[in-house]
C-alpha cells in the first residue's frame, strides 16, 4: 500500500475508486465501505484509494477555538489506521493535512480541483449522511450531481448497524471509556490494541520495582486507567503484563499521556521495539496518590490482580498476533 502526504504529483496518480473519511478504529461500519470500494476498484481496473486527515477536522476546529476539550479522543494512532486500511486491500492512502485553506474550501473547489484534477477520480463511496467543502455545505445530492458533471460515479452506503446499535467511532469510544472491550470488539471486529515503538521514561518504575516500557501517545486516548493486557512482538507468544494509559497524576504535572506496560517475568531490553498492546479488562481508573509507597502498593494490588488473571486463563497466551 503507498501512502502519500497530501495529493500525490502527476507521476504517482493513477485513476482510482476512492472513500473519503477519518476511519478512526477502522470499525465493522468502515470494513463494509472499504470492501465494496475494493470490490469495485477490482471491477473496474481502478486504484482502491482512501482520503483520509490529519489533523482530525474535529480537533482542528477545536484548537483553532481553544478548547481542545471539543476534540474527539483518538481510537487508533496514525499507523494502527494504515495497518488496518492495508488489511483491508487499499492501494493507496492520501493523508490530507487539513488546516484552514482545507476547511476554507467550497464543496465545487473539493470535486473539481482534488477529487478529479488531484485525485483523478472514478468511482466514489461515501456514507449516506457525508458533507464536505467549508462549513459542511455539500451534500451527497450535490456530489451525485458534480460527479454526472465530472466524470465520476458516486454511491453510498448506508449505515452498518450491530443489533439495533450504530456502529460508529463515537460508540466505540464510548465503549473503550466505559471499559467495556466485549463491546469494543463487537465494533471493532477484533480486539482493542495500541501499537507503538517503545521510548525511554524517567526509569521511576524500576526505581518501585516495577519497571516499565512505555510507549508515547501523541492524541488523547479514548481509554485511560490500569489494565490487565498482551503484548506481542517482543517473543513467539503474547506476554502477560499490567499497563497504565494516562497522565501520570501522581509523578508528572505535565499533561502529557503516556502508556506504560509492566511486563511479568521478563527483563530483556525492548528499547526501539515495535510492539502491540492489548487490552483484555479495565482494573481501575486512574488516581493521584500523596505519596510513592502509596503508588506502589496501588501497582503491587494492579499487579497481582492481573497475574490473578492469566492464572485463571491459561489460554489468553497461546494466541498470536500481527505487529
Amino acid at each position: 500500500m503507498k501512502v502519500f502526504r497530501g495529493i500525490p504529483n502527476d507521476r504517482a496518480r493513477a485513476p482510482c475508486a476512492l472513500t473519503i473519511g477519518n476511519f478512526d478504529g477502522v470499525h465493522l461500519g468502515h470494513q463494509a465501505l472499504l470492501a465494496r470500494v475494493r470490490a469495485a476498484a477490482s471491477a473496474l481496473d481502478l486504484e482502491a484509494a482512501v482520503m483520509t486527515f490529519e489533523p482530525h477536522p474535529r480537533e482542528f476546529f477545536a484548537a483553532r477555538a481553544g478548547d481542545l476539550s471539543r476534540a474527539p479522543s483518538r481510537i487508533a494512532n496514525l499507523r494502527d489506521k494504515l495497518e488496518s486500511l492495508a488489511d483491508a486491500g487499499i492501494d493507496r492512502v492520501i493523508v490530507e493535512h487539513f488546516n484552514a485553506h482545507f476547511a476554507a474550501m467550497a464543496p465545487e473547489e473539493f470535486t473539481s480541483r482534488v477529487l478529479v484534477e488531484g485525485l483523478h477520480v472514478k468511482w466514489l463511496m461515501v456514507g449516506d449522511d457525508f458533507c464536505y467543502g467549508a462549513r459542511r455545505a455539500g451534500t451527497v445530492a450535490m456530489l451525485v450531481e458534480e460527479g454526472k458533471r465530472l466524470g465520476f460515479q458516486v454511491e453510498t452506503l448506508k449505515t452498518v448497524m450491530h443489533g439495533e446499535q450504530r456502529i460508529s467511532s463515537s460508540a466505540v469510544r464510548a465503549a473503550l471509556a466505559a471499559g467495556d472491550f466485549d463491546q469494543a470488539r463487537a465494533l471493532l471486529g477484533h480486539t482493542y490494541a495500541i501499537s507503538g515503538h517503545v521510548i525511554h521514561g524517567q526509569k521511576l518504575g524500576r526505581t518501585l520495582g516495577f519497571p516499565t516500557l512505555n510507549l508515547r501517545v501523541a492524541h488523547r486516548p479514548a481509554l485511560s486507567g490500569i489494565f490487565i493486557v498482551r503484548v506481542h512482538g517482543l517473543a513467539a507468544q503474547p506476554l502477560p503484563a499490567v499497563a497504565s494509559i494516562g497522565v501520570r497524576p501522581t509523578v508528572d504535572d505535565s499533561g502529557r499521556v503516556l502508556l506504560e506496560v509492566h511486563l511479568f517475568d521478563f527483563a530483556a531490553s525492548c528499547y526501539g521495539k515495535l510492539v502491540r498492546v492489548e487490552f483484555l479488562e479495565k482494573i481501575r481508573d486512574e488516581e493521584k496518590y500523596d505519596d510513592l509507597a502509596t503508588l506502589t502498593a496501588a501497582i503491587e494490588r494492579d499487579a497481582g490482580q492481573a497475574r490473578g488473571y492469566f492464572a485463571q486463563r491459561p489460554g489468553a497466551l497461546t494466541a498470536t498476533d500481527r505487529i
